[in-house]
């Protein structure tokens, strides 16, 4: 597995998650697309935070 695929991210506002496997299809991030690709004027969809407002989630969160 490759482990920048397996890294989910967290907001730390709202405690949306990004997952790379499901993307954002509703912002227009197709499944599959990395955290590293996501570009940094990207915001949370569910409150807007800025995306270094998110965290690694670390273990099974």
């Amino acid at each position: 597995m490759n482990t920048t695929m397996s890294k989910r991210y967290h907001c730390d506002i709202c405690d949306y998650v990004y997952d790379p496997a499901e993307g954002g299809p509703e912002e227009g991030t197709p499944p599959g697309t990395p955290w590293e690709e996501i570009a940094d004027d990207w915001v949370c969809p569910e409150c807007g935070a800025p995306k270094n407002l998110f965290s690694e989630v670390i273990g099974s969160e």
